[in-house]
């Protein structure tokens, strides 16, 4: 069993235990739509991350509150906030608390199977959802991807190959994403958008987004080099003592960048 079977298994177990309603109640700020902005100019989506199953505690402690201002006030694209108890030590209300204190584009990072995710992720002020193509058979993917665009959140549609790029342009997906994270082994790698670059519509009206293993803004430049619009940046902003800084540069705000 691979570390994404594994946590696919815990995921559908998970939500058993969720309520069958999550209504959308609160108001939260309003957030433009992240494939706009991308249209527009190279940005960062900027990750709350405390753990992950690789690389184990990353910053625990994190105010997410004052992570997510930082992020904002550096010019984020979007914030993305794993919401994932087990493996990545999130939580729901690390996503409610950002999406009530910030005007940028929200995307809830978890393992998406089941529509109730879905709204229990927009009730915490996501505007913005991941699915993994690898996590899902073709049914689920078509009908998670509708039910998205019904309840009016963007998708953010994960592939790590050809063929699953494929099922991404054919689904219409505006916002794809490759991660250079191989979910079965968790090596990290950015050829792998170099590599899928060469097959990516540009053509289109979709976007590509590079995610995982940018180190420096230097990665994020390189990504930029091969197409990507967007860059998904986690540890390293985590890691980071001026993240603002470290996104200036990754967007060209810096002199000299």
């Amino acid at each position: 069993m691979t570390i994404l079977d594994k946590i696919m298994e815990t995921k559908r177990q998970e939500i058993t235990t969720y309520e069958h309603a999550y209504p959308l109640t609160e108001q939260y700020p309003a957030k433009p739509k992240l494939i706009e902005s991308l249209r527009k100019s190279r940005g960062v989506i900027s990750e709350i991350k405390r753990a992950s199953p690789s690389k184990g505690a990353i910053r625990m402690e994190v105010d997410v509150v004052e992570q997510a201002e930082k992020y904002a006030s550096a010019g984020a694209a979007a914030i993305s906030v794993l919401t994932d108890e087990q493996y990545f030590k999130g939580s729901i209300e690390d996503l409610r608390k950002v999406a009530r204190a910030v005007s940028v584009p929200v995307l809830c990072k978890d393992f998406m199977v089941s529509e109730i995710q879905l709204e229990r992720a927009q009730a915490a002020g996501a505007t913005i959802i991941l699915l993994i193509v690898a996590a899902l058979t073709d049914e689920e993917l078509e009908r998670l991807f509708r039910y998205a665009d019904d309840l009016g959140l963007e998708v953010l549609v994960e592939v790590h190959d050809a063929a699953e790029l494929e099922k991404a342009v054919a689904l219409g997906a505006q916002l794809i994403g490759v991660n250079n994270r191989n979910l079965k082994t968790f090596e990290v790698s950015l050829e792998r958008t170099a590599e899928l670059a060469k097959k990516f519509p540009f053509h289109s009206s979709a976007v590509l987004i590079s995610e995982s293993g940018m180190n420096s803004a230097a990665d994020a430049h390189y990504a930029y080099e091969l197409g990507a619009k967007g860059v998904l940046v986690g540890e390293a902003l985590m890691r980071s003592e001026d993240p603002e800084t470290w996104i200036r540069r990754a967007t060209g705000q810096e002199a000299g960048q």
